[in-house]
């Protein structure tokens, strides 16, 4: 069994290929963005024992909540806080100081914590959603500025780790960005038609070192930052991971034939 990370553009279908996949392939265990992983710490807070404590403290009235998306690795404490429903004024904003992206930590640390992470996973046959490209590229171009060959060289170095763990990566490649993100922009709306994506995806690139020297004024922008980026994977997976990877035709693949070819 392999463990197989679905990567691609927001609005190329990743969810909806993991979930696919998941229903085809039996044995195999599926994390979704923001679920605690053995590999990716989106949407989780990672804290010391003490930060931990610390933050029972703050909220004695969701203690047992917390408790129950919490896991502890080696010397820190994952907490899956955005699965935890509460109105507590001001939690979710506490938790979120403790991710160790948006410019939260410096790069070296940054580095650490994924690569440390990626040499103590040994488990097979897990469908891991964002883990490999999304959270760490937007954090290598944004927060810490890396050129692309700098990024290639961070990529090198995480493969020559990842590499070895049965790693299958399948790229979901979209020839229609703009329609894509104008799709995004559409349907992730609230119940009112009031639109969330959009808002929270300029402030997340405005705020950022790189949005604050190269704003970003309307969606052509994010089409053009999304294009780049894609440019950049596919350049990863066409110099660094070969074999290891298959990139699909986000509208057009057989499910069956990806079934099979990751299967074998």
């Amino acid at each position: 069994m392999k463990n197989i990370f679905i990567e691609g553009m927001q609005g190329s279908g990743k969810t909806t290929l993991m979930k696919s996949l998941y229903e085809k392939l039996d044995g195999y265990q599926m994390y979704l963005e923001g679920d605690i992983s053995p590999i990716e710490l989106a949407w989780c807070s990672y804290m010391t024992e003490g930060e931990y404590r610390q933050t029972l403290a703050v909220f004695p009235d969701l203690v047992s909540e917390i408790e129950k998306h919490t896991v502890k690795e080696e010397n820190h404490f994952i907490i899956e806080y955005t699965r935890i429903i509460t109105d507590t004024k001001g939690f979710h904003h506490y938790m979120e100081q403790y991710e160790i992206y948006n410019g939260r930590r410096s790069f070296d640390e940054f580095k650490g914590i994924i690569l440390n992470r990626l040499v103590r996973f040994n488990g097979t046959g897990n469908l891991f959603e964002c883990s490999f490209f999304q959270n760490i590229i937007e954090e290598l171009i944004l927060f810490y500025r890396k050129s692309e060959e700098e990024i290639l060289d961070f990529y090198r170095e995480l493969f020559t780790v990842v590499g070895q763990k049965n790693f299958r990566l399948l790229y979901l490649y979209s020839d229609d960005m703009e329609g894509d993100v104008l799709k995004i922009k559409r349907e992730r709306s609230d119940i009112n038609g009031v639109e969330m994506w959009f808002p929270l995806m300029m402030k997340y690139l405005n705020d950022s070192p790189y949005g604050k020297e190269y704003e970003f004024a309307d969606i052509s922008d994010i089409v053009a930052h999304f294009e780049k980026r894609m440019e950049l994977e596919i350049r990863i997976i066409k110099e660094i991971l070969g074999k290891n990877s298959l990139v699909l035709s986000a509208k057009a693949y057989d499910i069956d034939d990806v079934v099979n070819q990751v299967a074998g």
